[in-house]
């Protein structure tokens, strides 16, 4: 997302969510990271089929967002976890009645899935 100090106001805050969370994964980090901090093989483990090319990409993005913290331990072998921020919680909050809305549609929603594909 481009912006340009008074122009600011003028993106819809659905664009500004969107920008943050769009794609196939980072609404899955989200998840993964509302468990707690997580380190980079055990994300990789709990998103299958994620590659660890893309899974860097979205951290990163995230990171760049404000909404994951990378910690960085002063280790041997390095240690990293990633962790929400207090403006990714909050985010993970606001996704809570997207997720209880899936979980409510589920059967209707995989049942179309199904009919459309055949």
């Amino acid at each position: 997302m481009t912006t340009n100090g008074d122009a600011d106001h003028d993106v819809c805050g659905m664009t500004v969510a969107i920008d943050v969370v769009g794609g196939k994964w980072k609404l899955h980090l989200m998840w993964v990271l509302g468990m707690g901090p997580q380190r980079f093989g055990e994300i990789r483990r709990l998103l299958e089929g994620v590659s660890e090319k893309v899974l860097a990409e979205n951290l990163r993005q995230l990171e760049a967002s404000g909404v994951l913290h990378r910690e960085v331990f002063a280790e041997v072998p390095p240690r990293v976890e990633y962790s929400l921020t207090e403006l990714g919680e909050s985010l993970r909050v606001a996704l809570l009645p997207l997720e209880m809305w899936g979980d409510k549609n589920r059967r209707e929603l995989l049942g179309n899935m199904l009919a459309s594909a055949s």
